[in-house]
Order: structure tokens, then sequence, then C-alpha cells
């Protein structure tokens, strides 16, 4: 169906329906570029939203739980599913909407001379016309005036008081005036001849020819709506298998939470590698009692026994008064966790050596080939940075050596008894004076208690020797049952304070 021969009068209404047509596709461009605005806003609140809660924090600081990995995959998995809605931004902005756009302005041009030629046709039709017009009415005009030219000469030839040269005259006069009008007549028959000419030409071949342009304008405006709206979901369904993959990746790490490897690394971490404290045997304190046969008194003690008991009450607990836990070799850990850092800390040692031993070669190679080739460089320019590598190296080997030995000496004493005192007689360990610290326990009156306490773990005192007589580095004084007082580790012990205790007696 041809809109040149089916609307061949409707020009005003073509014209209004074509810039209806563009409005329409601009409208479209527009709605393409919101939705691509909503999609790049959608990726970046995405991407913001994983790097929110991505761990900042390095590897190694991170905890190993399954349930803590999977959701890590979980927002790595996201991260690559807001670049996917970036990619289907820019689809749609490239292929879409930058496509509308221009197609839009093209289609104005198109439109614009499409329409001027159907002006210009119309104006040439209605110039013809207007020519037509013009010798219709002259034409009309000529008869008349012959008309009145033939009544007079009627009159006159009639009137028999009419003189001959009046008679003359009027015939004269009909005879100019028909023969003008004769003229008029063949000069309106020629316009008139023209004109439909012209206007069988215009609504024949000029109007048909620009609405058939103006309907292939609009039709293929229409295709364009139709490809750009496949290529609107095209730019979704592209992305489609990489977003199915991140949302199985997504389930995948679902299933990769393990509650029994969690609990096990939970074991892992903060198992402290001693033994279950043993029972407490019973100490009997009425040995040093005698009582009389009448009135069951006790009798005083030996002042002897008592200076025995005073002195042996200022021993340590442990030996000497132990030192600081260290942070270097890990003694502040327990022994299992404490293997597991030194552990760690001979890997990160070796990764250093072999660095530092590759890099060693690699400028040993460097020198032989200055040697060999002295145009290439100065072998001597090595030398510096060969031996600032070799001290390196010297230095990782002994750091590697001193933690191996801590390594195997914190494996060979991981369990061990609490609360053991050092045998003096013992070979291989110091003899320690029992006054030594006198001066810290040379109180006649015992400390009043506000609490007590209950060992946690397993201690063993011969380890520990005394290097200074500081107070306040994580120890405690206290007292066992038999009146022995000592400083023992405030972290291997649980302690309870009494309400109403009076005094001091931890030092912590």
């Amino acid at each position: 169906m041809s809109w040149g021969t089916e609307l061949w009068d409707q020009f005003d209404n073509l014209e209004k329906h074509t810039q209806w047509g563009i409005d329409f596709l601009e409208r479209y461009s527009k709605f393409v570029k919101e939705r691509l605005d909503i999609e790049q806003n959608y990726a970046k609140q995405l991407r913001n939203l994983v790097k929110k809660y991505c761990p900042k924090r390095s590897k190694d600081e991170e905890p190993r739980f399954t349930s803590c990995l999977s959701f890590y995959s979980l927002l790595s998995e996201l991260n690559d599913y807001a670049g996917q809605r970036e990619v289907v931004a820019e689809e749609m902005g490239n292929r879409v909407y930058g496509e509308l756009m221009r197609y839009s302005q093209d289609l104005k041009g198109e439109r614009k001379h499409h329409l001027q030629e159907g002006r210009k046709a119309q104006q040439y039709l209605d110039q013809c016309w207007k020519q037509m017009e013009n010798s219709k009415r002259k034409f009309e005009r000529e008869c008349r005036e012959a008309e009145k030219a033939q009544l007079t000469y009627d009159r006159l030839d009639n009137d028999i008081n009419a003189t001959k040269s009046e008679v003359e005259k009027a015939k004269a006069q009909l005879y100019l005036r028909t023969h003008t009008a004769d003229e008029s007549k063949n000069e309106y028959a020629a316009q008139l001849q023209s004109f439909n000419s012209e206007q069988w030409k215009h609504f024949n071949n000029a109007i048909p020819h620009i609405f058939k342009n103006l309907q292939d304008m609009d039709e293929r405006r229409t295709v364009k709506l139709g490809e750009t709206y496949r290529s609107f979901a095209e730019a979704e369904r592209r992305v489609i298998p990489i977003v199915s993959k991140c949302l199985d990746g997504m389930v995948s790490a679902a299933k990769a939470v393990d509650e029994r490897r969690d609990s096990a690394i939970v074991v892992e971490s903060f198992k402290s590698g001693f033994e279950p404290p043993g029972d407490f045997p019973f100490e009997d304190f009425s040995q040093n009692l005698s009582r009389t046969g009448s009135d069951g008194t006790i009798s005083n003690t030996p002042k002897g026994d008592k200076e025995r008991d005073r002195t042996k009450n200022k021993l340590w607990l442990f030996g000497k008064k132990p030192k600081a836990p260290s942070l270097e070799d890990f003694s502040h850990l327990p022994p299992e966790q404490r293997r597991k850092k030194l552990q760690q800390k001979l890997d990160e040692l070796n990764r250093e050596l072999q660095k530092e031993t590759d890099q060693r070669d690699a400028l040993n190679k460097m020198k032989d080939v200055y040697e060999k080739n002295p145009q290439m460089g100065d072998p001597s320019s090595l030398q510096p940075k060969l031996s600032e590598t070799n001290c390196n190296i010297q230095r990782l080997r002994s750091e590697i050596h001193k933690n191996e030995g801590s390594y195997t000496d914190d494996t060979n004493q991981e369990h061990h008894t609490p609360l053991r005192r050092p045998n003096p007689s013992q070979p291989g360990l110091p003899n320690h004076d029992p006054h030594e610290f006198d001066d810290e326990f040379d109180d006649d009156d015992p400390l009043p208690v506000i609490g007590h306490c209950k060992a946690l773990y397993s201690f063993d005192g011969k380890k520990k020797t005394i290097q200074n007589r500081r107070i306040g580095d994580g120890w405690t004084r206290a007292r066992k049952q038999n009146g022995e007082e000592g400083y023992i580790p405030t972290s291997y012990v649980e302690i309870t304070i009494e309400r109403h205790g009076k005094g001091a007696v931890t030092y912590i």
C-alpha cells in the first residue's frame, strides 16, 4: 500500500506523522540512556559494596574458616557480576543509544529534504494554476467586452437615425473585441492544457515519488526501532553465560562451607599443646603438730623450724623469677601455637633466602658476562651488590639456624607438669640460693588473701631463670596451700577475686 496513491492529498498529515515518528524514536533513545545509567550506577554500587566488605588485612591475618573463604569467593563472583553489568551498559550505549542518536539526526535531515521537495512541487502547481486562472479571467473579460460591442453594433445597425460612420465604427470595434476574445480563448485553452498536464504530473509523478520517499523513510525508522529493540535484549543475552558462571561460582562457594573443617581450624588455631593438669596431691599440714593427752593443745613449733618455713616460703614457685616473655621467638605463646608461628617464620625466611640466592646467582652470571665482554659493563660495579647479597644470605641463614633450634627445643619440651620446683641436685640446672629473694618476702606477717587461682596449663619451672627483679610484667604473686609463696604466669591460671577480700597479693 503506497502513500503516494492512497494519501495523495494528505501532505499535512504525513508531515505531522513523520514528525511524530522522529519524536518517538528520540523518546526511546532517552529511555535507553536512562536504562544504561541505571546499569552503570548498579555496577558502581555493587563494586563499592564488594570493596566495603573485602578483607583489608593481609592474607596471613585473615581467618581460614571455610565460611569466610566462601564469603570472599562470593564477593569475587559478585565483583565479576558487576563487571558484566558494566558490559551491558557499554553495549547499550554503543549499539543502541549511540546508534539511535546518529540515526535520529540523519532522519531529521532526510525528512526535511523530502518535505521541501513536496512544498516546491506544490508551489509550482499553484503557480500553474494561477496562470491558468488569470488567462481564464482574461478570456471571460474579453468575451463580455465582445458581447457589449456586438450589442452596440446591432443597436446602431438597426437605428435609422445612426450615421454610416457610427455604424462602421461600431462594426470595427466589434471585430476588434471579437478578435481579442478569440486570442484570450486560445491563451486560456493553452494555459488550461498546461495546468492539467502539470497537475497530472504533480499527482501522478511528483507527489507519489515524494510520498514514497517519506514512506520508505518512516518504514526504515520502524525497522531501526525493531533492530534496536533486539540489540537492547541482546546486550542482556550476551552476558548471560558469564553471569551464569558467576552465579554457579556463588553456589559452589556456598557448597564449600564445611562446618567440621571450621571446627578443626578452631582447634588448630587455639590448641596450646599442654596436657590437662593432673590431680593435686593431698598435703598433710598436721605433721608438725603435737597434742598433749590432757587438754589437746598444740605445742609450739621450734624456732628453727619456723625459720626454715619462712625461708622456704620466700622461694619462687618455679625457681627464679622468670623474665618477661619474648615476642621474637614467640615464647609468650603456648607450645602448639609457638611451633606454628616458628614454622611460618622459617618458611618466610627460607623464601627470602631463596630470593637472595637467586639474585646472587644472577649477579655472578652477569659478572661473568662482563668479564668476558668488557664492552657490556664493568664487573667491579657489581661487587657492592654482591657483597650486600652475601651479607643478607649469611644473616638469613643465621636466623634460620636460630629459629630451627627454637623449633626443635619447643617440640621436645611440649608437655610439662605444672607447679614443679627445680631440684638443685639435678645436673645441668643452677643451684639457687634459697635466700636470694628474701628482700621481696621478708615480711613476718603474710599479705592478706584477696582471691584464689586455678592452674590452666602445665608449666616447667626449670625452664625459667631470673634476669631482673621487675614486677608488673604479667606475673602474679601467689601462695600455695602449704604456705609457699612465689610468682606464677598470670595467663596460666584462672583467677577469682573475692568480693570482700582486702589487701594486695596480685601484681600484674
